[in-house]
This record gives C-alpha cells, structure tokens and sequence, in this order.
C-alpha cells in the first residue's frame, strides 16, 4: 500500500511539473490580470496569469485574504511599483520567503485561450 501511494505521489507531481512548464496558459480557477493593458502595452509585457490553485495547495485562504488582497474584482490596484515596495505580491516575492518579482516572464506569461 505504501508504493502505491509513494507512485502516486510522484505521479501527480510529474503532472503537476509538466502544467507548470506550460506557461501562457490559465488553469481552472487561475486569474488572469489584464486591468493594466495599457501600461503593459508600453512595457512590452504580457497580462498576468496568476496561478491561484497553486498558491491554494501550499496556503490556507486566510494568508492572502483578507491581509493582503480583497476578494472583489478589481478592488485591488495592483502594480509593478506596488510589488516592488512589498505590497500585494511583493509580500510573499521578495525574495527570502519566494522568488523575487525580477522574472518578468513568469507571471506575465498569458498567451489568451486556446493558444
């Protein structure tokens, strides 16, 4: 019974490995942030896929919500400058408790649906 489980175990995070490689797409309940197209546009930057199943594995609701962003659509106003000052993201990303925010292409990474 324990190999079993042991197989398991790496099998899903073989599959998990291999959605995360994929980037430029969403997965189910992913949000994608495009409220600054215009902003990106001039940046050269992609909207932002940000992967909430993924946070959602590893954190209890309670460590981003309400502390750190409001769960309402466009009720928080998220920017690079923001993160860079430790806000929103930058909480978490800066660096000692997650990757710093410095790799563009890992979070504007979206590539629309169906591409």
């Amino acid at each position: 019974m324990k190999k079993k489980g042991l197989w398991l175990l790496l099998l899903s995070c073989v599959v998990w490995g291999m959605v995360l490689v994929v980037p430029g797409h969403a997965e189910y309940a992913d949000i994608v942030l495009n409220s600054k197209t215009e902003s990106m546009k001039k940046a050269g930057v992609k909207p932002v896929v940000f992967p909430h199943w993924f946070h959602r594995i590893r954190f209890k609701c309670k460590v981003c919500h309400e502390d750190i962003f409001i769960i309402k659509k466009g009720a928080n106003d998220i920017t690079m400058a923001k993160i860079m000052n430790g806000e929103f993201c930058g909480k978490c990303h800066n660096g000692l408790t997650a990757w710093e925010p410095l790799y563009c292409e890992r979070c504007h990474s979206y590539q629309g649906e169906g591409q």
